[in-house]
């Protein structure tokens, strides 16, 4: 089973290394970072899961980072839980008017934070235990990174397969080249554009066979689109 990278954000080593000692098992992956510069690094190369916060960091406050990445279009549904020393009321409802999806305060239990990960994910993009995400007969599973049409499994390159994985996390929305460029390269890929057209065109060339070609969109001027209603299977 595919494990869920986690990525947590706290300034304080023992802290981290608590949570790296509890929740690094067969269920978590955790990737650590002790400021909000070095996470914005590590978040152009990869998105995680869920995002574990703390309220105060030493170059900018949870609160002002969530404003951040709740603007990007790649990051912006990443679910967060945020942890802090400050338990008054007021700042919890802040932190979660402004896209924290729940909050817990210091000293915690690292059970109890295992508990509410996952409830927060079955709420958010990972509802599924079985990690599939399925456009009509067109499925593809996170937990083994299979795509499969029609119970037929589709041979895909690692690139295209993340390009549709992103496409139907995203449907029915238009995305840049380079928006698409940053999930699949990161931020500060020197990736020409033509790159992401070729990708997709291969992509396409494989779908055609069943009829999903037509599902990924050229927006002229503008960029890419996947159609139609995307469901995960329950």
């Amino acid at each position: 089973m595919k494990k869920i990278t986690l990525l947590v954000i706290e300034d304080e080593e023992a802290i981290r290394d608590m949570l790296r000692f509890s929740l690094s098992s067969n269920d978590f992956h955790l990737i650590d970072a002790e400021d909000t510069s070095k996470a914005l690094n590590i978040l152009q190369h990869c998105i995680p899961d869920l995002i574990i916060l703390d309220w105060m960091l030493p170059d900018k406050s949870g609160i002002d980072f969530i404003k951040v990445i709740r603007k990007e279009d790649l990051l912006k549904d990443v679910p967060i839980i945020m942890l802090t020393a400050k338990a008054e009321e007021e700042n919890k409802i802040k932190g979660l008017m402004l896209g924290a999806d729940d909050y817990m305060t210091k000293p915690f239990s690292p059970n109890e934070l295992a508990a509410r990960i996952m409830t927060v994910l079955r709420r958010g993009l990972i509802k599924s235990t079985t990690g599939e995400i399925k456009a009509d007969q067109l499925a593809l599973n996170t937990n083994q990174c299979l795509v499969t049409i029609k119970s037929q499994q589709l041979k895909v390159t690692p690139t295209e397969y993340k390009i549709l994985h992103f496409f139907m996390l995203h449907p029915n929305k238009v995305y840049t080249r380079d928006q698409l460029i940053t999930y699949i390269w990161g931020r500060n890929a020197y990736i020409d554009e033509r790159t992401i057209d070729v990708q997709i065109k291969r992509l396409r060339h494989k779908l055609k066979p069943y009829g999903y070609d037509k599902r990924i969109t050229t927006i002229r001027n503008m960029g890419y689109l996947f159609s139609g209603d995307v469901n995960e299977k329950t």
